[in-house]
């Protein structure tokens, strides 16, 4: 296992050659990185936000970094193998404009794995905490575990997430405990996701911490 990208998401500057598609507030302090909304969640979807990482990883890679939840109702959600259906890079100019609602990244042009890890966003997933892992093109549940992180009241420090994607199996760890492992046959759901760019989502009204990104090579 080779670390191939670190960042510590504490200042402006680690972050200067991300991508934000939709609107967000973004800060920095205390080595972390804060991402909230800046539109009123009665906007919809149009008030919800991705931030992409720049760079391009490969197939096989292990991706960790800290996560502590402020501020309850939203959804915190991570995507990874993100690429244009065609195989294009995510930001080739081809592919249609994304501004952060859901169905341009589930059913828009682009294939992706999006684990959602933090769901206090409908009454449903308030009452039952659980983590759900989505594969796109299409809007397939694939797997799906129980959520270990309590309600932001009861939130007493970050949380250390782990996702692994590894020849055809992902598997998502909170504190080292595995949440869930998907093994992916090619074919129910469409062919096996390769490399491809990270981002971060969120919906509003959610603030949400971030620090210490590293993605390893497998």
């Amino acid at each position: 296992m080779e670390l191939i990208y670190d960042n510590k998401l504490a200042s402006e500057e680690d972050i200067k050659d991300f991508v934000l598609e939709g609107k967000a507030g973004i800060s920095f302090f205390s080595g972390c990185m804060r991402l909230e909304s800046i539109l009123s969640p009665d906007k919809g979807q149009k008030a919800n936000y991705v931030l992409w990482c720049d760079r391009e990883f490969p197939s096989d890679v292990q991706i960790e970094w800290d996560f502590r939840p402020v501020k309850e109702p939203g959804l915190a959600m991570i995507f990874l193998a993100a690429k244009g259906i065609g195989g294009e890079d995510l930001f080739d100019g081809s592919l249609n404009p994304r501004t952060g609602e859901y169905s341009q990244y589930h059913h828009g042009d682009i294939n992706a794995f999006h684990i959602s890890y933090f769901r206090r966003k409908e009454p449903g997933e308030r009452q039952f905490h659980t983590c759900n892992l989505r594969k796109s093109y299409g809007f397939y549940l694939v797997a799906q575990g129980a959520d270990p992180i309590p309600d932001v009241a009861d939130v007493a420090d970050y949380y250390h997430i782990t996702v692994v994607k590894k020849d055809n199996t992902v598997s998502f760890a909170i504190n080292d405990l595995k949440v869930f492992e998907y093994v992916d046959d090619g074919e129910t759901y469409g062919p096996l996701l390769g490399g491809g760019k990270i981002g971060f989502r969120q919906l509003a009204p959610m603030i949400g911490e971030y620090k210490n990104l590293k993605v390893f090579e497998l």
